[in-house]
Formats: structure tokens, sequence, C-alpha cells
């Protein structure tokens, strides 16, 4: 198999209708001889100042869909022309939930200007198409960014994997008929009363049980870290037991959360992509769709590694790949900026006695000339990075590569924002080429 030394940049003629993708040193020439200019980033894509129709060629993108990462493929004539990975934020649920948190204290708070309501009601959800703000983020992702390697390739054939569950089935293999109805908590009035009785009555660390031990329902797999109400994920101890002790690392209930997060069934993406599913197959009924299991069998013919990029490249179709890059372009979401007016904990802390306490600059998104999230090179060394905080004078800045890893200069990790020279304003999305040989496979 042969190897190109980069992905290929889409380009799009005078008139904005896309053309074959070219290579990366020519869209350089055609950037410094002024016949083109640059119209996207994400995915980078140039457009020319001069008409061109262009010769094209047969063309397919493959898609890789998911809840953590989307795997795109550009393939043509046996030759993979563009392979990239979008990885999607996975904090939103965490700060939907904290939002709520405060909310609801400031509402308990004797505040005349907003009433105590705890009855919210969502009018959307009556049509059937409503969902939570979290899961409504990453559907919208999956499909925006089809969208957008759509409308820089030319008439692509679409090739996108989709997922189906039988959750009940994945849980109990000998499920049937009227057993799909009758769930773990049928005849209970709730999980604390079937997990209490299920247990019986009994501390399953300890084994106290009778009059006048106080019993809990404790979760194995913290909420925190993931963990879900469902009973299995449920167990009976004592308050002697359960204690913030042993919830710390090296406790017994650390240990068990350990223990069972490795074996322990997550439902929570089979549940996305029963979701997403059905979303887009409506939003693309042009699009070829099949399900893992076809991909799985496609890419061991393919003699592929495990990757979100290398399923795409077998969903694309093809039938061997003579010819594909020696780099996959990860992009992934950066949160810019928050909404938040203030935060619980402050990110410096406090400066000065709490009777004459002032405010820090949080929430910061500039100083001094630069923003969060652009893109800048240090003078010297030639590094580049994007800016993922300032330090409290805003006249140092800490820089992060597309892929998380701090930028080092002279052995630290924040540099002088005289140092720096501003490639680009950037938006929410980051990303890095990064390659083959360095990427984890699974």
């Amino acid at each position: 198999m042969k190897h190109e030394n980069a992905n290929r940049v889409f380009l799009l003629n005078r008139d904005g209708n896309p053309l074959m993708p070219c290579r990366p040193r020519k869209a350089r020439l055609l950037l410094k001889s002024g016949k083109a200019f640059v119209v996207k980033k994400y995915p980078f894509t140039i457009q020319l100042k001069y008409g061109s129709y262009g010769y094209k060629q047969k063309v397919s993108l493959g898609v890789d869909t998911g809840q953590r990462h989307i795997g795109f493929a550009v393939v043509s004539q046996e030759k993979v022309l563009c392979q990239s990975e979008v990885e999607l934020r996975q904090d939103v649920h965490a700060n939907l939930y904290t939002r709520k948190i405060y909310r609801r204290s400031k509402r308990n708070r004797k505040t005349r200007y907003r009433q105590a309501r705890f009855l919210n009601r969502v009018h959307g959800k009556r049509d059937g198409l409503w969902l939570p703000p979290s899961i409504k983020g990453k559907v919208s992702h999956n499909i925006a960014w089809i969208k957008r390697y759509l409308a820089v390739l030319p008439n692509p054939d679409l090739h996108i994997e989709v997922g189906k569950f039988d959750m009940a089935k994945m849980l109990n293999p000998q499920i049937s008929g009227k057993q799909y109805q009758e769930g773990s908590l049928k005849d209970w009035k709730n999980y604390e009363y079937y997990v209490l009785a299920r247990d019986e009555y009994t501390c399953q660390l300890c084994h106290k049980h009778g009059e006048g031990v106080k019993l809990v329902v404790h979760h194995i797999v913290y909420r925190s870290q993931g963990g879900t109400n469902r009973v299995d994920n449920l167990i009976t101890l004592c308050t002697d037991c359960h204690t913030t002790k042993n919830h710390q690392p090296g406790g017994k209930l650390y240990k068990w959360m350990k223990a069972k997060k490795k074996v322990t069934k997550q439902l929570k993406g089979a549940t996305f992509m029963n979701i997403l599913r059905k979303r887009i197959m409506t939003a693309f009924p042009e699009a070829s769709f099949q399900y893992g299991s076809q991909t799985y069998v496609d890419r061991k013919n393919l003699l592929l590694p495990k990757g979100h990029f290398m399923d795409a490249i077998a969903i694309s179709g093809v039938k061997s790949v003579g010819q594909m890059p020696e780099t996959v372009t990860m992009i992934s979401q950066f949160r810019k900026k928050k909404r938040s007016l203030h935060e619980a904990t402050a990110r410096k802390g406090r400066k000065q006695p709490n009777k004459a306490a002032k405010r820090n600059a949080k929430n910061t998104k500039y100083a001094r000339g630069i923003w969060l999230n652009d893109y800048v090179r240090i003078i010297g060394n030639n590094a580049k990075g994007y800016v993922q905080g300032f330090k409290s004078n805003g006249y140092f800045v800490y820089l992060a590569d597309g892929l998380g890893n701090y930028v080092l200069n002279n052995g630290k990790n924040y540099i002088n924002r005289k140092q720096c020279r501003l490639i680009m304003h950037n938006g929410n999305w980051q990303k890095a080429e990064q390659k083959l040989s360095l990427y984890e496979f699974k």
C-alpha cells in the first residue's frame, strides 16, 4: 500500500461548486499566488478566483457515526483522499446538571423576582421529537458534520454506519414475548424498595440487619463516574459503611467501583445509537446504510486495524485500498465561552480576606490582544498551538496542540504573550494532523 504525506485539501471553483480535492502543495501554491482564498477551516477548504470545472471522478464518503467520535473517509478509485476523526464534547450533561443545581438553589432563596418552580413544562415533548439537550447536541453534530463534507465534495456516494440494539436482550439473552413489558421493577414502587428487598434488608459490606440499623441504597459505580440508577448498579449499605472515607481512593466502596466498572454493561451508547439511527435516516434518505457487524467484516477483509476513520474507509464501499495518507486529521470541540455569570468555585481562589473580598476575573475569554482558542505561533522555535487559558495577569498564556498536549517553552507550559504571533482567530473547534504511527488503534 502506498502512502501520501498528508490529506487532500477540499477545493471549490469560482461559482462555489465542489471540485476534486487537491494535494496540499497545490493548495499552498494557489494561495501564495493569490489565485485562491480560504473559505472554510473545518474541513479546510479553498475556493478558486478563476473559472474551472475540472475533471471529476467518482467519490465515496464513508461515515462512522457515534456519540464520542465520528469517523470520516473520502475514497476515490481505491485511494483514500482524506481521513479524519471528530471528537465530541462529553461534559455537556454534567454542565447542565450543575446549572440545574444553581437555579434550584437560587429559587429557594428569598428572591421576589423569581418564583420557585419545580414542575418545568417542555412544550416540545408533545410532538415526539423532543430530545434532552445533551443528546440533541450530539445528534445535531453528527448531522451537521456530514453536511459539511457533502458540501465540499462533487456528488459523492454517501455511506453511513448506524446502530440498532435490543437493550433488553443485551441484559437478558433469554427474554421473549411479554417479558419485554415486565422490567426488573415490575410490582415495585421504586428502585429503592426493590434493592432493599433483593438484599434482604442487610448491609452487603458488614452484613448488619435488624432494628436500629439504618440502611441506604448505594451506587456501586458512582454517578460522578458514569454510573446509572439501574438496579444492577445499586446495593444496600448501612450508614456505618456508607462513609466518605470508604468512597475515597483506597476505601472499600472505591475498590468495588473499580472492579465493577470493568465488567458492567453501559447502555448509554446503545441508547444514543438507537436515537441517532432514526434521525440520520430521515436527514439523509439517499444514503446507503449498514450496521456495525458488516463494517467489522469489511474492515477485516481490507486488513485495516480498528479505528473510527478506518471503519469509515470500510463503510465507504471500497473493495481494496491502494493508497492512503500517512496522517489523520483529528478535530475536537473546545469550550470557548461559558454563559455563567459566576462560578461556585472561583478559578483562582480568593486573594483578600472575606470582609473586603473582590471577585476575581473568571470566565476569562480575552486578555491583552489574544482570545481563547486563538491559533498562535511561538517566535523563535516556530511551535504552534491553541490558547487554552491565561495566567492571572494576562501576560502569560497556556498553549496546547489539537491533541490536548501542552506546547512547552523552556520546560514551562505557559508562554509570555509577547512571544506569540497570531496566525488566526478560531471558533470552537481545534484540529491537528496525527501520524498513523502515533494513533492509538483499538
